[in-house]
């Protein structure tokens, strides 16, 4: 348990982030972000950018990567709509002793030990929250800790970005805190050859033809405008495998009817009813979804006789 002691105040400080993961594609993104946390003057200030698209888009490991390219510590704290000002500064905890202890959140730890701090979902945080960062988040680069009393000031090498969803589930982030966060990054859905480079980096150990029924899946519902996200596409394979290591009967069927069980276990019923989710699509677009209909009949079969080893 590492500790400082600021202003005559011992804070006991957060453990970084030890996970590691690799950012597929989409190079420029990473250029991106990488850019923003350059010095390029003795006067100059770092950037902290924000990090949006749709849930499961890989924002954060977009910004775990960066860090680890620069060879960072990174610490990640997890916004909710009921993150309070003090939870993200100092939080008096009391010890075993009966005494009380100031805990460092993971961002003002990553603030003193000059790391990487990754704000994530910070929009679903309200305004009265976000008001206890604004110093941090400018050019006085400083917190204030009105339950410890004390002002703590950011190491000349602290880096931070948020990762923010586009989704209805968020607060609107007030003006005076979306000028400090800037510029935005956005993330859209990455190409075809980039998304099976990602589908094979964490599912190295599937068959192709789990592979291959994940990525065209996603790809006909990134052309219909639909949200299923890299993420969904890893849920379903993993479900898919996972029902056909446990299950015998499963084995004995073709892959694409336990991968049409699996996308409407983990979608929902509707998932591949195009018709009726077609009100969450550009109306302009409802011409080119036949394919998608198409996806699981007889009529289009769109695997090959021979990739299929089940049949």
């Amino acid at each position: 348990m590492e500790k400082v002691k600021i202003d005559e105040i011992e804070l006991v400080l957060s453990h970084p982030d030890q996970q590691e993961r690799a950012w597929i594609g989409q190079e420029e993104l990473m250029e991106q972000i990488l850019a923003c946390w350059l010095i390029v003057a003795p006067d100059d200030l770092p950037l902290c950018p924000r990090l949006v698209g749709k849930p499961g888009m890989g924002k954060t490991t977009l910004a775990i990567a960066a860090a680890r390219t620069l060879g960072k510590p990174v610490y990640i704290y997890q916004c909710t709509m009921d993150t309070r000002p003090e939870d993200l500064i100092i939080t008096p905890v009391l010890s075993e002793s009966g005494k009380i202890q100031y805990h460092a959140s993971s961002l003002l730890t990553a603030a003193l030990k000059g790391g990487v701090a990754v704000l994530d979902e910070a929009n679903r945080m309200s305004e009265k929250s976000w008001a206890s960062l604004a110093p941090l988040l400018d050019h006085r680069r400083y917190v204030e800790s009105i339950v410890a009393g004390v002002k703590i000031h950011a190491h000349p090498e602290f880096r931070c970005c948020v990762t923010m969803n586009d989704d209805a589930s968020t607060y609107e982030v007030p003006d005076y805190i979306t000028s400090r966060l800037q510029p935005m990054i956005q993330l859209d859905f990455p190409e075809r050859e980039e998304e099976m480079a990602i589908l094979k980096y964490n599912l190295h150990f599937a068959p192709d033809e789990i592979l291959e029924l994940t990525l065209d899946f996603l790809q006909r519902s990134h052309e219909a405008q639909l949200d299923h996200s890299i993420r969904d596409g890893l849920s379903i394979a993993r479900y898919v495998l996972k029902i056909r290591n446990y299950s015998p009967r499963e084995r004995k069927l073709p892959w694409k009817d336990t991968f049409q069980k699996a996308v409407e276990q983990v979608l929902g019923k509707d998932a591949l009813d195009i018709k009726k989710r077609s009100s969450q699509i550009n109306r302009q677009n409802l011409a080119n979804l036949a394919f998608l209909e198409d996806f699981f009949t007889n009529e289009k079969d769109w695997l090959e006789p021979n990739e299929d080893t089940d049949e």
